[in-house]
């Protein structure tokens, strides 16, 4: 991934947008200024855009509502940005536009610059403080694994920890991996992690990503040399809120028939975007590439990730559990484990779980 899209994958996740310096925000804009931003997002949508009928359109219609005074209220930076971002994408049906205010970025041309040393030791921090974006990690009753992972940072910050997750869950018996709450990141986590669920030594294509400005393809495979495996069912939850790298992993796990997919259809947003300098410090995002899955030979723009077990994403743990656990009661020997299943399932169907007891056996 090129230096732009790290920064584009860290300000989507959230670890560049505690900006510094949120006063500027506030900072006014005249008519003029608006003027000289559209003019300038429209010629970099024009260039950019992986759609290049949808920018032209999208460009011309920006236009025109500020040359009718449409933009007039959005009298300083903070507004003028959530004006624009709302704009591009209701107009573009692209949820990977965004727009936002960010002081001194400096768009890359040519060969990518490596980034500071200061600003990946700041990355590495920033990630971390997050839990690498594991929000939970615990075993459900009837030993199923749980993980709820909230976004893909990038795989030289995260990929230790999914392994140390999975590691954590190689004695499940199947394992929820929670996405419902998942807005993305890098695809190289994406794969990364995907790798946990295929044989050692398995290298399998997942996804192409063409970006339009370099005219070129990368290639996304998992990763052979990935040491924790993990060959038992794995069910992934997902909601209308899941986006991006989280639909990237869902689609990819459904395509590749190693999972079944619970929850709600995803929010259908597949194009990677770079981020670009439109001018008084806004910054926007266009989406400049598009991701093919191997497989499917498509994607999931505008669609999102269908679910094979169809649920309102509140109620996706609980029936993704029941369904394990009841593969797991048809599949265990008649005795005491078979007759453990059949009480966790039945407490797990009525929706009731084990309290707690904080006391001494015997005591009252």
């Amino acid at each position: 991934m090129s230096g732009r899209k790290k920064l584009a994958a860290a300000i989507v996740l959230g670890t560049l947008l505690s900006l510094h310096a949120f006063a500027a925000e506030d900072t006014a804009l005249n008519a003029a200024d608006r003027t000289a931003i559209v003019q300038t997002l429209a010629v970099k949508m024009n260039a950019n855009y992986i759609e290049p009928a949808v920018a032209e359109r999208v460009g011309i219609a920006i236009t025109r509502k500020n040359a009718e005074g449409g933009y007039a209220t959005a009298a300083n930076v903070k507004a003028f940005s959530a004006a624009l971002a709302k704009d591009l994408r209701e107009l573009s049906g692209d949820l990977h536009f965004g727009a936002a205010f960010y002081e001194g970025l400096r768009e890359r041309s040519g060969a990518d610059e490596l980034p500071s040393r200061a600003k990946i030791d700041e990355w590495r921090d920033q990630t971390a403080r997050r839990g690498y974006d594991i929000e939970k990690i615990e075993r459900l009753p009837g030993n199923v694994g749980y993980i709820e992972l909230r976004g893909f940072g990038g795989p030289e910050f995260v990929a230790a920890a999914y392994t140390a997750a999975m590691s954590l869950m190689a004695g499940t018996d199947a394992l929820i991996l929670d996405l419902r709450r998942n807005g993305g990141g890098s695809p190289a986590s994406v794969a990364y992690l995907m790798s946990h669920f295929f044989p050692f030594g398995d290298e399998r294509h997942l996804i192409d990503m063409y970006d339009r400005p370099t005219g070129t393809t990368r290639q996304f495979w998992t990763v052979k040399t990935v040491a924790q495996r993990y060959d038992k069912p794995v069910y992934v939850l997902t909601s209308a809120r899941t986006f991006s790298g989280g639909e990237d992993f869902s689609y990819g796990i459904q395509a590749q028939k190693r999972g079944t997919v619970v929850g709600e259809t995803t929010g259908g947003g597949s194009n990677p975007v770079s981020w670009y300098n439109v001018g008084q410090d806004i910054i926007v995002a266009i989406p400049t590439a598009r991701t093919t899955n191997a497989v499917t030979k498509t994607n999931w723009e505008h669609v999102g990730v269908k679910p094979d077990i169809a649920v309102p994403a509140a109620q996706a743990l609980q029936t993704a559990h029941v369904a394990i656990l009841r593969n797991l009661v048809s599949s265990a020997k008649e005795g005491n484990e078979r007759k453990e299943l059949q009480r966790v399932l039945a407490m797990t169907e009525k929706g009731e779980s084990e309290k707690p007891v904080y006391t001494l056996r015997g005591e009252r």
